[in-house]
This record gives structure tokens, C-alpha cells and sequence, in this order.
């Protein structure tokens, strides 16, 4: 390919995670005029966790797919996914019908999002190369989710709700064609054996069993909850005697026998399960603490999306003076400090705090995921580059899943302690407002400290969890990179 060719597929590449990057905010703008439209209250929360179960389902069998039928037809096929599901939504006169669209444009997301990072690997075989179209990746990513709550509001406020999943069409069908004309993919043996089809069923039982059981947490009886993780731990157990025996296994199995890899793995998990924590609960501190507007209160990414950039950027010529894991492990001191100044803030923290703790949490994760992701690539075998990238994605979505549900049990026993300590005097309906500018005015002013108060243990508990995560992390590559270290000598 020349290099305008190549030029140009990145470019579309891009498309397709800017994309995601507004469908991740863009959406949640739009829903309350969505859930006021088509009366589905009840079902708000399905709206953005089917879109993530399709999306952490069909990642790897987007790869597996790729190996069979080529990375170019793979992602094309994906795009169809993405964009009529994101018609049908446009188009959905009820709130099942957009759920189920949801899903398919889901299953579609899981292709787009997971499938540049192996053509990446084919157009860049330089990891240096690779790192810096890595860091456009985070920029592409990031201004989208800055500007994907403005589109939004702008959008439902002058055409309607339905446009904001009309907006994917052309997109999406941008991207497909300039992959479709630009994109001239290598030729590679194509596996021989038969496809891995009780290993897929399986996987995509447990996962959706797992993330199913992870969303009923706090909402579902005991029950509920306990039999959707009983199936899923059947399913996983049955896949990995099933993929013993399978000629081309949906997960080989020889990925956990390398230790540099699951490493990566490992890491990937500890810092997206950490990251989401700042990332959910920042705008809710400075909203429910310090009293900002939801516009201010989202303000608070702006820091982490602009750093987050640079600390992948830096990446490349860190890498002249320094080692894989040295890298990954400034990035980790850089989330580090984030979460210390986070753990260390008390109820009256200023908001200026939080936007530094933001820039810091952004150049750290831009670091690691630039350097984790090529690394996966590197440590991975050669025929084995589409399957261990496509899990690293699968694990982070399932990181953030995990941690964002164990976050919320620790948000909702702090809040259960501190209103039971109140005797009456405070309510989960006045705490619900306290977030909320509009309505945080009609609160007991006296009562608003010690409502903070509550809220603050709460957040705090969740900020230790991450730093805890993050310490742990930072323990895993300090070890690992003393094994390199002896390795060599």
C-alpha cells in the first residue's frame, strides 16, 4: 500500500472510534427526551447495557471471523451491524424495539472498535509507528466523548432524539467505503479446521450470563443474581474442556502459558477497573460536593481527555530511553498520584483539585494503553496477534463492567449507613437530588453538610478502591519487570 492508501484507511479507522466515543455520550444526553418519548423509565438502564453486552460478546468472534474471511470483509460486515442497527433506532416506535437495535448496533460496535487495532498491526509494522497512530486513536476517542454531550444536546434540541443514532449512518458508511476502496490486506493462510462454533455458543453464554448477573446486582434478587453467575461459571468451565480439543479454539488456550502476556492482561484489568472510577464518579463529586452544574460537573474530563492524548503520544519517545515496563510503569505513578490527591480530598476539596487529578489520571491511562496494547501485540505469536488483541479489548470492557457494578455496592452501602445514622432526618429521594442543580435548591439548607457528608464516604471508598487496584498494578509490572531483568542477564 502507499502511503496514501495507508493514509486514508487510518483515517477511516478513525471514523469508527470517533464514533464509538460519541455513541458513549451522546446517547445518555438524549435519553431523558428518549425515556419521555417512548415512555421506558423502567428501561433505561437496558439502553446502554445491551449495547455493551453486544459489544463484549461478539469482540472476539469479530477476530475469529477475520482469520477466516480477512480483517477487510470482517470490519465491513461489522459497519453493516453498526449502522442499521443505528437506523433501526432512529426509526424505533417503542422502547423493545430499540433495545433489540441497541443490540445489533452493539454486536456491530464489537467489530468497529476491536478489528482497526489488528489492521493497525498490518499497517504499521513498526511498534513505533504503531504507538504514534495509537495516540490519534486516544485523540479521536477523547475529542469525541468532549464533544459528544454538546452534539447531543444541540441535536435533540433543534431536530429530535431520533437523529442522534441517524448521525452513525453516514459515518459508518464512510468508514466502510474507504476501507472497502484504500484498504489492500495482506494474504494469509486461512485456518483449516472446522470453526470453533460450541466454543463460541459457549463463550457467548457466559458473557452474557456474567455481564447479565453483574447488571442485577442491586436491582434483582439474591436469587436472580446467583443463578445468572451459576450459569456463566458452567459455561466458562465447559468452554475450557471444550477449546482442549478444538482445532482452532475462539480462545487458545497457549495465550495463558505465556507469561509476558497474561501480564498485559493482568494490568489491562487493574488500570480500566480503576480508570472507570474517576471517569463515573468525578462529575457526581463536583456536582453533589461542591455544587457545580452538570455542565461544569462534566467539565471535570475535560483535563484527563486533553492528557490523555499526550501521556499516548509521549509514549514512542519514552520508549528511546526506557523499557516497556518502565513506560507503563510511569504511566501507573501518574494514575498513582490521581487517586492519592482523590483519597486525600475531603468534603470541602476545591474544584481546581479535580481537574488536576484529571490530568494526571489522562496522561497515565494514555501511557499504559498505548504501550499496553502494542506490548500484547508484541508478546503475542504472530498467528495469535487478532485473537490476543481482540481479548484485551474483551477483558477491559469486562474490567470496567465488574468494577462499575462493585462500585456502585459501595456508593449504595454508604449511602444506606450515613441516611439509617440521620434517624429520618435525610432521605435516598433528597439524596437523589443533591447531584442535581435544579432541584438541590429545594433541599433543608441545614441539612445540606451533612448530606455531603454522606455522599463523600461513599465517593471516597470507591477512590481507595481504584488507588488499591492501581498499587496492585504497580506491584504486578515492578515484578515483572525484574523477571525481564533476570531473563536477560
Amino acid at each position: 500500500m502507499s502511503k496514501r492508501q495507508i493514509t486514508i484507511v487510518t483515517l477511516a479507522l478513525l471514523l469508527s472510534n470517533a464514533m464509538s466515543g460519541l455513541d458513549a455520550t451522546i446517547v445518555n444526553t438524549a435519553l431523558p427526551a428518549i425515556i419521555a418519548d417512548l415512555h421506558g423509565l423502567r428501561w433505561m438502564a437496558w439502553i446502554v447495557a445491551v449495547f455493551l453486552l453486544g459489544t463484549a460478546v461478539s469482540t472476539l468472534l469479530w477476530s475469529k471471523l477475520g482469520e477466516r474471511i480477512g480483517n477487510k470483509a470482517s470490519y465491513q460486515l461489522a459497519a453493516v451491524f453498526f449502522v442499521v442497527g443505528s437506523l433501526l433506532q432512529g426509526l424505533a416506535p417503542n422502547m423493545l424495539t430499540l433495545i433489540l437495535a441497541r443490540g445489533l448496533a452493539g454486536l456491530g460496535n464489537g467489530g468497529m472498535v476491536s478489528l482497526p487495532y489488528i489492521i493497525y498491526a498490518d499497517l504499521y509494522a513498526r511498534p513505533r509507528q504503531r504507538m504514534q497512530v495509537l495516540g490519534f486513536v486516544s485523540a479521536s476517542y477523547s475529542a469525541a466523548t468532549i464533544i459528544g454531550p454538546l452534539v447531543g444536546g444541540a441535536i435533540v434540541d433543534t431536530l429530535s432524539w431520533h437523529w442522534v443514532f441517524y448521525l452513525n449512518v453516514p459515518i459508518g458508511l464512510l468508514s466502510a467505503v474507504l476501507v472497502q476502496v484504500f484498504y489492500r490486506q495482506p494474504r494469509r493462510p486461512r485456518p483449516s479446521g472446522p470453526t470453533d462454533t460450541l466454543g463460541a455458543g459457549l463463550m457467548v453464554l457466559g458473557l452474557i450470563s456474567l455481564l447479565g448477573g453483574i447488571e442485577l446486582i442491586g436491582t434483582a434478587s439474591a436469587l436472580a443474581v446467583a443463578g445468572c453467575l451459576v450459569v456463566a461459571l458452567g459455561a466458562f468451565g465447559g468452554l475450557v474442556h471444550v477449546e482442549r480439543r478444538a482445532s482452532d479454539p475462539i480462545i487458545p488456550g497457549r495465550l495463558f502459558h505465556d507469561r509476558a502476556l497474561v501480564v498485559d492482561f493482568a494490568l489491562f484489568t487493574l488500570i480500566w477497573g480503576a480508570f472507570v472510577g474517576f471517569l463515573t464518579y468525578s462529575p457526581m463529586w463536583a456536582q453533589g460536593l461542591i455544587g457545580t452544574t452538570a455542565l461544569i460537573g462534566g467539565a471535570t474530563q475535560i483535563p484527563s481527555s486533553i492528557t490523555d492524548f499526550f501521556g499516548s503520544e509521549a509514549v514512542p519517545e519514552l520508549r528511546r530511553r526506557f523499557s516497556p515496563h518502565q513506560v507503563v510503569g510511569l504511566g501507573i505513578i501518574t494514575l498513582i498520584i490521581a487517586f492519592v490527591l482523590m483519597v486525600g480530598a475531603g468534603v470541602h476539596a476545591p474544584y481546581w483539585l479535580l481537574l488536576v487529578a484529571g490530568a494526571f489520571e489522562g496522561f497515565g491511562n494514555g501511557a499504559c494503553f498505548n504501550e499496553l496494547q502494542v506490548k500484547v501485540q508484541q508478546d503475542a505469536a504472530p498467528a495469535d496477534v487478532p485473537v490476543a488483541t481482540s481479548f484485551s479489548f474483551l477483558i477491559r470492557m469486562l474490567s470496567q463492567t465488574f468494577t462499575t457494578a462493585i462500585f456502585g455496592l459501595l456508593m449504595n452501602r454508604a449511602l444506606a449507613r450515613g441516611i439509617a445514622h440521620a434517624k429520618d432526618h435525610i432521605t435516598m429521594a433528597m439524596m437523589n437530588k443533591l447531584s442535581d442543580a435544579a432541584s438541590r435548591s429545594a433541599l433543608p439548607q441545614h441539612l445540606l453538610p451533612q448530606m455531603r457528608a454522606i455522599l463523600h464516604g461513599g465517593l471516597h471508598q470507591i477512590m481507595g478502591l481504584s488507588l488499591a487496584l492501581m498499587l496492585v498494578a504497580g506491584a504486578i509490572n515492578w515484578w515483572a519487570q525484574r523477571q525481564a531483568r533476570l531473563g536477560q542477564a
